[in-house]
């Protein structure tokens, strides 16, 4: 049996990062940025004002106060969007709205706040300094600034930069396509009235959300029977629209497992002994002649979405341009006492008691106890060569928190 970590090695190293391609802004939330971006012009592009006031000659208001104002011509009216025509002049003033551009002779604004809100003559209530209320041209962002480097994964508040700079589509590696697919003759959609010996399709929900979550564009395929032709038609399906393909069931040694005879004849994909509790079967490789990624999981939920978390998560991260590292662990004590099997790594189901201690959680750590995989928001941690740990002593703990859209 492989190790934990010596399988994740194998099955990033099976998968790269995906080529960039020029989007446009609007459909590169959640992208990588495949591109320093150089500012062209500056932010902001022309001095402007913070607020909705007048602008004026700073000398012209200096005596101005509460009890003794200064009263001043409006000559122009500025609202956001347009250009002054008339320049501030002695005993002049310009109304402007908050963003629209400074006219030529005023150095600053004062708020309509500190006036009586005039429109043809105004008094000024409170002088203003040079500058006052004023954004200047080039504050944030000069002609030539580096705005965003490459690498980085962009957010709503990097979209908001960029489009202010001027970039209408941006070169990036697009979030990875996952088609998920799961098997099994007695899987039915949820809604479905069962009969005995039939399930609902779990897993596919579970693996298409957890791909989301993880940055991909996923995608559910209907759950295909135990049969080889119908199993071998749907992947055929997904190679010329899917980045990766996951599939959950038929990876162990059933005699109706077709999985392992479908992907070795269409491709090479290894199926893998992993030293971990649960998940032990896995797989990975390639088919198609593009050489499609492929990563088989185990039909067990919790076995399917520790897997998840372990190997297909930072698959996903390289392929999105990001480095896949597993996810981090904290130190932290455990509640009770537990125990483990000696050869494995176990990832126990848990949840958060406060901010040093971490308790197991289900009736049960089974794989395929759901109800304990839905109360939980951790992992718990128990390292090969360990058989049991006891109440109180500290563990690793993978923080499953915040994994929402």
């Amino acid at each position: 049996m492989l190790s934990v970590d010596e399988y994740r090695e194998r099955v990033v190293a099976s998968v790269q990062a995906l080529e960039p391609l020029e989007l446009p802004l609007a459909d590169c939330h959640g992208c990588v940025l495949a591109e320093d971006v150089i500012a062209t012009w500056p932010l902001p592009s022309f001095d402007n004002s913070s607020m909705d006031g007048y602008a004026v000659r700073a000398g012209d208001v200096a005596s101005a106060t509460e009890s003794t104002p200064v009263t001043l011509r409006v000559v122009d009216d500025v609202p956001a969007g347009y250009r002054p025509s008339v320049p501030v002049s002695e005993g002049t003033c310009v109304r402007i709205m908050t963003g629209a551009p400074m006219p030529d002779g005023g150095d600053a604004v004062v708020p309509v706040e500190a006036t009586d809100a005039g429109t043809e003559v105004v008094q000024i209530r409170a002088r203003a300094d040079v500058g006052a209320c004023i954004r200047k041209a080039g504050e944030d962002v000069i002609v030539g600034d580096r705005v965003m480097a490459s690498g980085t994964l962009l957010s709503s508040r990097h979209l908001a930069v960029l489009a202010a700079v001027g970039r209408g589509t941006l070169r990036v590696h697009p979030r990875p396509r996952v088609a998920v697919i799961s098997t099994g003759s007695e899987l039915v959609e949820p809604g479905t009235e069962l009969s005995r010996g039939l399930i609902s399709d779990s897993n596919s929900f579970l693996l298409v959300a957890a791909a989301r979550e993880a940055g991909a564009q996923a995608y559910r395929v209907p759950p295909v029977v135990d049969d080889a032709e119908a199993f071998r038609t749907a992947i055929y399906d997904q190679l010329h629209r899917a980045d990766l393909i996951l599939t959950s069931g038929g990876v162990s040694m059933g005699a109706y497992d077709t999985v392992k005879a479908v992907f070795t004849d269409m491709g090479t994909v290894d199926f893998i002994k992993v030293a971990m509790h649960p998940g032990m079967p896995q797989g990975h490789g390639h088919v198609g002649e593009d050489r499609i990624p492929v990563i088989t999981l185990p039909g067990n939920p919790v076995s399917s979405y520790i897997s998840f978390q372990n190997f297909v998560r930072p698959a996903i991260q390289r392929m999105r341009g990001l480095s896949p590292e597993p996810r981090p662990t904290v130190r932290m004590s455990v509640d009770v006492a537990m125990t483990s099997s000696e050869n494995k790594r176990q990832f126990a189901r848990g949840r958060f008691v406060n901010a040093t201690t971490v308790t197991p959680v289900g009736g049960g750590q089974g794989s395929h106890i759901v109800g304990g995989l839905a109360a939980s928001d951790c992992l718990i941690v128990i390292p090969e060569g360990v058989a049991s740990v006891a109440a109180g002593e500290l563990v690793d703990v993978v923080d499953l928190r915040g994994d929402t859209p």
